[in-house]
């Protein structure tokens, strides 16, 4: 018996026969190009002897060049299927060698085998993740007869991840884990990329190819223990935060990467260090609560929102859905709200970046008696419905209240850091200082007002959302009104055709599309990466806003309503609400940006001056300034310290993959990814060339009618909408971020919120139409 070696396609299979149990390997004949080309119709009669024809065979390749450690060429190559006479099977190898190129070899090989009947279930599966080297089976089946939709990247195919000893397999993929295992032992120390099917009533398993998975060039993986190990502290602080806790409501708790504060759309799923460090200290340790409880929610200013799980942010959404219950609502039906809201979300993942538009209750509209009929179909009484409408018209009362409102004490409270960011930065003080107090301001003056004009903004989106559910507007009025709304991304474009570059580059030189990403270059770092070619005689008209007007009968009607509703605000007051709301929300956070990309750029020219670059104080914890700045010790020595410890840190993180919602322990071993439910935003249409964008990326002379996609929902990716884009796709991110209120904005059709699957799917096209009416993408090319 032949010795198990990984070879080409068809000496592996063969090399495999009789030495795994855990799978069939279909019959197989060879044929060298060499004996092919030398004696056509004796290679065929030896096929035919050995293989009956008339039942259906397939050639497939099987070059040299194929299925190497490193450079699988996979789908290079041509594979012929349904071959059911001689004629067809000869013309099929010729096709299958021609593929090969003037590069072939003598021994290039063709396979021949029968073809499969009776396919339920056919994928790929790899024993590790390809992009780190993690001892992660990544399974993708297509449940059907196609054996080619994995590979082909057809969009009905599912992706499970795993450990090896993951104890939540789905019964249908644990015979593909213990194959995986089995090839494993007969190849130690090789990750491996195998193809497989399922055939017939029986469930056979059949093993049709198995090569080296090639991974990225310099991966050194986690050592085995060291990575159960991890595994099993992420499981064991994942158990102990679903427990019961003493001062929340609600039994249990999920963990998910886009509810609320969604960290995947700001600072990524894996962020580095400082980037991690400065988003919870700016906003999600203490801030956020501050201002939920200042709003009228409840208090839960102790609790930080985001927990890290080997460097990667998830929210609890308990907290989250318990910093959005009315302060003075009464803890039993808080408790119950809280659990329905976990168990809604449960059964619902693909709601998990629009929680408050599809499961929360967190302010009023003109809609909400009919929105909580989800609430009386899941058992909560008519009176339960009434108190949480009434506290919640409280609520929302004291926040819009047209000359005390909060959302106005916020507003300016931005104007105190502006102030004050000009005198930080045009003092005497050291670096340090100036790091810190600019830092400082920022959370005080900047990310803690943005988060009460953050709800204000959404309170206003939810307002003018139930205008369309009441039927006082259309959806035409809706995207008119957004459209009408002038914010600073609208100010960008009219500035970058009137100003000279110096100008423009002094009021917007402080973007950066990473806003927390050191790594990533200012505008006025790098103008020719965001501005080349945009001279001012050149750069496009911004598309004028035009005013927005109620006819009569609308103002009738909203009068009317909000008497019904017992909101305390006339009309014209609450159409001032609606629009302010919404710019000042992005108006905030232009301006606190501003001090925290200044903090980042006398970050930059400190460090370096120690020997530090950009990609060293990446890794950094944010509570070093802190540190330093209240010490004498040695800031070169601190640095290093914790650049060191930030590299490990991220290692780890790298070596982890996480579901973006994990709702039981065992999630954190083994999970499917979930299609995403998209967001669409306005109702146009678009067609182009797609172009793919990283924070960085330097091809912006492609982006003229192209479909962009990026993978975060970040303002700092603002610059691209001054390239008159013809679309935008995000792999992260929600219908009220900031890209989805500017693309609302301009009328640029954009999908925002894709998923992992989705947009890794729509990315390998060529050319897609953004159809946002239909909500639905189709790829052209």
């Amino acid at each position: 018996m032949t010795t198990p070696a990984l070879s080409t396609k068809s000496q592996t299979l063969d090399s495999l026969r009789g030495h795994i149990k855990q799978a069939s390997i279909l019959p197989q004949v060879t044929q060298t190009c060499a004996d092919w080309i030398a004696d056509k119709s004796s290679a065929i009669a030896q096929i035919a002897a050995q293989l009956d024809v008339s039942g259906g065979l397939i050639a497939r390749s099987s070059a040299v060049a194929e299925d190497r450690a490193g450079a699988s060429m996979a789908g290079a190559f041509t594979s012929i299927a349904h071959i059911q006479d001689t004629a067809a099977l000869t013309q099929a190898i010729d096709d299958v060698i021609a593929s090969y190129g003037d590069s072939r070899s003598a021994a290039d090989e063709v396979l021949i085998q029968p073809m499969l009947r009776d396919v339920v279930l056919s994928g790929v599966a790899f024993t590790h993740d390809p992009t780190t080297g993690a001892p992660y089976r990544v399974i993708s089946i297509h449940r059907g007869t196609d054996t080619s939709a994995v590979t082909a990247g057809l969009d009905d195919t599912e992706t499970f991840v795993g450990l090896a000893d993951a104890p939540n397999v789905p019964a249908d993929l644990q015979p593909v884990f213990a194959l995986l295992a089995e090839l494993e032992g007969i190849f130690p120390d090789t990750p491996l990329d195998i193809e497989f099917a399922v055939t017939g009533e029986d469930q056979t398993l059949v093993l049709l190819q198995a090569r080296p998975l090639a991974l990225a060039d310099g991966l050194t993986p986690m050592p085995a223990a060291d990575h159960t190990a991890l595994i099993d502290r992420i499981k064991a602080k994942v158990t102990e935060g679903m427990r019961p806790h003493l001062f929340l409501a609600g039994q249990s708790t999920v963990y998910g990467v886009m509810p609320d504060w969604n960290p995947a759309e700001i600072i990524g799923v894996r962020p580095r260090p400082l980037a991690l460090s400065l988003y919870r200290d700016l906003v999600t340790d203490a801030t956020w609560a501050y201002q939920r409880d200042n709003y009228g929610y409840r208090n839960l200013r102790s609790f930080p929102l985001v927990q890290t799980f080997a460097g990667h942010p998830f929210i609890d959404v308990r907290l989250s859905f318990n910093s959005f219950i009315p302060s003075d609502l009464d803890s039993g039906l808080a408790q119950k709200l809280v659990d329905y809201y976990i168990e809604r979300l449960t059964h619902a993942p693909a709601l998990h970046d629009k929680v408050e538009f599809e499961i929360v209750y967190s302010c009023y509209s003109l809609d909400l008696p009919e929105r909580m009929s989800k609430l009386r179909d899941a058992g909560f009484s008519a009176a339960e419905c009434e108190t949480l409408g009434t506290h919640l018209r409280d609520l929302t009362n004291r926040i819009i209240e047209h000359k005390q409102g909060l959302w106005r004490l916020d507003a300016q409270k931005i104007e105190i850091l502006r102030d004050r960011h000009q005198k930080i930065m045009s003092s005497d003080m050291s670096p340090l200082s100036r790091i810190y107090w600019l830092l400082e301001d920022c959370r005080r003056y900047g990310t803690l007002p943005f988060a009460g004009l953050a709800r204000a903004g959404f309170i206003a989106v939810q307002m003018l959302r139930s205008f369309v559910a009441t039927g006082i507007f259309t959806e035409d009025d809706y995207n008119a009104f957004m459209q009408s709304i002038d914010t600073v991304s609208g100010q960008f474009s009219r500035d970058l055709g009137r100003l000279d570059r110096t100008s423009f580059l002094s009021l917007y030189g402080h973007l950066r599309p990473g806003t927390y990403d050191i790594t990533s270059p200012r505008y006025d770092e790098a103008p020719d990466l965001y501005l080349a070619d945009r001279r001012t005689d050149t750069a496009p008209d911004a598309t004028p806003h035009k005013p927005f007007g109620l006819s009569l009968q609308q103002m009738q009607d909203i009068r009317r309503l909000l008497k019904e509703h017992g909101l305390n605000i006339d009309v014209v007051e609450l159409m001032e609400f609606l629009q302010a709301g919404i710019q000042l929300r992005e108006y905030a956070k232009f301006v606190f940006s501003r001090n925290l990309s200044d903090a980042l750029a006398i970050l930059t020219d400190w460090g370096g001056q120690m020997g530090f670059d950009k990609e060293d104080l990446a890794h950094i914890n944010i509570g070093l300034i802190k540190e330093l700045h209240a010490t004498t010790q040695d800031p070169a020595k601190l640095i290093a310290q914790s650049v060191a410890a930030g590299r490990a840190q991220y290692a780890e993180a790298c070596s982890v993959w996480l579901p973006t919602l994990i709702t039981t322990p065992d999630d954190v071993t083994a999970f499917k990814i979930h299609d995403s439910e998209p967001n669409f935003v306005t109702r146009n249409t678009a067609a182009g060339p797609i172009v793919s964008l990283t924070a960085g990326s330097d091809n912006h002379a492609a982006l003229a009618g192209a479909v962009v996609f990026i993978p975060n929902a970040d303002p700092g990716f603002d610059w691209l909408f001054a390239h008159n884009i013809g679309a935008l796709v995000t792999a992260y991110g929600g219908v009220n971020s900031h890209m989805a209120i500017r693309a609302g904005e301009l009328g640029l059709p954009a999908v925002i919120g894709a998923g992992e699957k989705l947009f890794a799917q729509w990315a390998k096209a060529k050319r897609i139409r953004v159809d946002c009416a239909a909500r639905r993408i189709e790829i052209l090319a």
